[in-house]
């Protein structure tokens, strides 16, 4: 995937204030917990409707002092911050899972970075907010990074957004020995239960002879937000798009698989090809929103899904983050017919 560059931060503020906004793009807030007396839960709860006013604010913020150390602690802090964790399904990358919704963050190449997305802006139901916990942090790199896709979309030229309001964007997927197996993206191992899902969530599939599965899905690339009703660029166009790798190993899978055998591509809504210049125009307007914090061990970086886009810089040295997603909701006209 290509790479992502990420401006500094600003400077931290004192205890439970959110650091002042700048220019454009805005450093991600952050806002500090002091240590004390109880769990990092207890201390979630106290600066919960802080955290709420900032996420409404700006998107996203990071609490820096809670001090989780396990997924429990973590899925207790996303208890006392309002996030009710979903099972994930249609991933496109392995995970281990903690508990019910509580899961590792996905497992790519440590030097590889993971391009801006939202989390399952494909599926029917979609999260709504995100919370990540770090129990260990990266020795350099590795920063969760988001970006506005409010401000993406005013950024995009109208003549390329224009097809994908109209038509909205294609996913198609292949499950086979790459990738993620459909068993793992499903979550089960009863293919009449895959089918029951395909149908009620919209998704178009077709079982293969040789046992792969082809699934195909149509949905809005833009959507209105439901909390405020401003239109924003919520897709995974860019980051499941062919043109995304690196060119070499897109070469490689399409001389092994062919190109209809691909784990995952993108398309406009009527089918048509993105172009490379399409594809680089995107991902250069979701570099130029791009703000980021480096991971400190005990942080917790609480995403807006619906309104933030958000990525992974490579890193080196052991990292160990906690994914949930939850508040899961269904979003007017995202799924296309």
């Amino acid at each position: 995937m290509t790479s992502q560059t990420l401006p500094a931060a600003p400077v931290a503020a004192g205890n439970g204030a959110a650091d002042a906004p700048g220019s454009a793009p805005a450093g991600l807030p952050v806002l500090r917990v002091t240590p004390g007396e109880g769990t990092p839960a207890d201390r979630a709860e106290a600066h919960r409707d802080a955290a709420a006013d900032l996420i409404a604010e700006h998107g996203a913020v990071l609490l820096r002092g809670l001090g989780v150390g396990s997924p429990d602690e973590v899925a207790a802090v996303a208890r006392a911050l309002g996030v009710t964790p979903m099972t994930e399904r249609e991933r496109f990358a392995p995970r281990r899972s903690y508990a019910e919704g509580v899961y590792s963050s996905s497992e790519w190449p440590a030097d590889e970075p993971m391009c801006m997305h939202h989390e399952l802006s494909y599926a029917t139901e979609v999260p709504s907010l995100l919370l990540f916990g770090c129990l260990t942090a990266p020795a350099t790199g590795g920063r969760t990074a988001v970006a506005d896709s409010q401000e993406v979309l005013k950024a995009l030229p109208d003549g390329l957004v224009a097809p994908f309001a109209r038509d909205g964007w294609l996913l198609t997927r292949m499950y086979h020995d790459i990738g993620v197996s459909w068993t793992e993206a499903f979550g089960t191992d009863d293919p009449a239960a895959v089918d029951a899902y395909c149908a009620a969530a919209g998704l178009e599939h077709e079982w293969l002879p040789d046992g792969r599965l082809r699934t195909s899905q149509r949905r809005s690339a833009v959507v209105e937000h439901p909390r405020t009703g401003a239109p924003v660029w919520f897709n995974q166009v860019a980051f499941l798009n062919e043109r995304t790798l690196d060119p070499m190993v897109r070469d490689y899978l399409v001389d092994v698989y062919g190109p209809e055998g691909l784990p995952f591509n993108t398309a406009y809504g009527d089918g048509t090809a993105l172009t490379e210049e399409t594809v680089e125009t995107l991902n250069a307007a979701y570099r130029a929103a791009t703000v980021g914090e480096p991971w400190q061990d005990g942080d917790v970086l609480l995403v807006d899904n619906l309104r933030m886009a958000h990525s992974r810089e490579p890193y080196e040295g052991a990292r160990d983050i906690v994914a949930i997603l939850g508040n899961p909701v269904r979003l007017a006209g995202h799924v296309r017919s």
